[in-house]
């Protein structure tokens, strides 16, 4: 006794969403693996793919077999392809496109019409597999999503980075003294509250990512991942003391950025071991803005600035007068406190300190 042939349309449908599956996954994986150059990401999507592909069973050369690519009334050449703004915009269009066509599959392959695997006929596609994979997608599309979207954050750590600590700013506000620094030129904000309560910290916060957002400035939150986690922060800071890396991954969005600081070249070795995307080296010049710090000196951030490619954040008594110098030495952005915040006019002296930033240039070789 023989089953009843699966009726052509049923396969054709199958064949055009496994295809569309394979070729969603197949986008998610490069970007892993070509844009982010994540293996461990990259692998798992590979290994995605090929379970979908397992999925099938032996009905794959019946789908082959049953493709009318030709005679589709839902390929029209002439309709227009849809834009794509960014990465993250392409992540996400193709894990829908993906997600949609495991649906699609799963609902399709409960059809009695499709073998059922018994008395030697060939095994029924596996439904459970194409639900499990649907579920995989969506965990890959937040992954993939907020590992872009940090990716683009981190890009954006360079210039002038401004502590705004409240024992700073001569009595001031600290909001107004971060709109001065933003409209000097800042393009981060970090808040940096050792006294006060979390209720008060949090309003602070939340008055922060409101003007990092008006002039398109990251805000990095010290010490306290879950207070950035409430406020929406672009990321946290850490001390050598403080949360390790790896438990505040667990807290953050995955979209949120960790940076670390370092005051040898073992801790920033340490540091990009761990994951961090940043490195803040320092003390570069003594200050007094805050206690126990350590010296690490111009020499350090030169050393460190070989060992890695990570954001270099130059902190620690710099001023106009020696911004230059750490600037040559390789920072990305220089963080100050007391620089901005104390100063009399803080917007005044933002922009003097990035116009002597833009000013740097690298020493021109010698020919030997």
């Amino acid at each position: 006794m023989t089953s009843d042939p699966v009726p052509s349309p049923v396969l054709r449908a199958l064949d055009a969403n496994l295809d569309r599956t394979r070729e969603g996954l197949r986008v998610l994986e490069d970007v892993a693996r070509f844009i982010l150059d994540d293996a461990t990401l990259s692998g798992q999507l590979r290994e995605l793919r090929h379970r979908v592909s397992h999925a099938a069973g032996t009905l794959e050369p019946a789908l082959l077999g049953a493709r009318r690519a030709e005679e589709d009334v839902g390929a029209n050449p002439a309709l227009p392809e849809e834009p794509r703004q960014s990465l993250a915009d392409l992540v996400q269009a193709n894990a829908k496109r993906t997600q949609e066509a495991l649906r699609v599959l799963e609902e399709f392959s409960r059809l009695p019409e499709l073998p059922t695997g018994q008395a030697g006929l060939p095994r029924a596609m596996d439904t459970a597999q194409f639900k499990a994979a649907r579920f995989d997608v969506y965990d890959m599309e937040q992954r993939l999503v907020g590992r872009l979207l940090r990716r683009d954050k981190i890009e954006k750590l360079k210039g002038l980075y401004v502590l705004i600590d409240p024992t700073a700013t001569d009595g001031r506000p600290e909001l107004q003294v971060a709109e001065l620094a933003l409209e000097g030129g800042a393009t981060v904000l970090q808040l940096r509250d050792k006294v006060r309560e979390k209720g008060i910290q949090l309003d602070a916060a939340q008055g922060l990512r409101q003007l990092c957002d008006e002039h398109g400035a990251l805000l990095i939150i010290n010490n306290d991942p879950d207070l950035a986690r409430a406020v929406k922060a672009d990321g946290v800071h850490l001390g050598q003391r403080d949360f390790p890396v790896q438990v505040a991954r667990e807290i953050l969005p995955v979209d949120c950025i960790i940076g670390v600081s370092a005051a040898t070249l073992d801790e920033a070795r340490q540091a990009e071991t761990n994951g961090a995307d940043y490195i803040a080296v320092g003390s570069i010049y003594p200050t007094n803005s805050k206690e126990d710090t350590r010296p690490a000196g111009l020499e350090t951030l030169r050393r460190v600035r070989e060992m890695t490619t990570r954001p270099l954040v130059a902190i620690g008594g710099i001023t106009e007068e020696n911004v230059e110098a750490v600037m040559a030495a390789g920072a990305d952005a220089v963080a100050v406190i007391s620089a901005v915040c104390s100063a009399a006019d803080p917007k005044v002296a933002a922009h003097r300190l990035l116009d002597k930033m833009r000013g740097h240039r690298e020493p021109t070789s010698q020919p030997a």
